[in-house]
């Protein structure tokens, strides 16, 4: 999803989208709508959450500081 999109849905949150992160934005989103804030912390591919709007920037995204993901 485009980060436009994403600001949009976080103004519609009445969630500030700026100077967040997209990482951080979804996170928030997510927050707020009540889901547990899991975007970008999918180990191998792996998310359970098959009906989620971000799932399939979730699984594309790696992160290293990520705590799921051992040194």
């Amino acid at each position: 999803m485009k980060i436009q999109a994403i600001r949009a849905i976080a103004r519609e949150h009445h969630i500030k989208p700026l100077p967040p992160s997209k990482l951080e934005l979804v996170r928030a989103i997510q927050s707020r709508e009540g889901n547990f804030p899991c975007f970008g912390t999918a180990v191998d591919g792996e998310c359970d959450r098959v009906d989620c709007i971000w799932r399939e920037d979730c699984l594309g995204i790696y992160i290293l500081d990520s705590p799921l993901i051992q040194s």
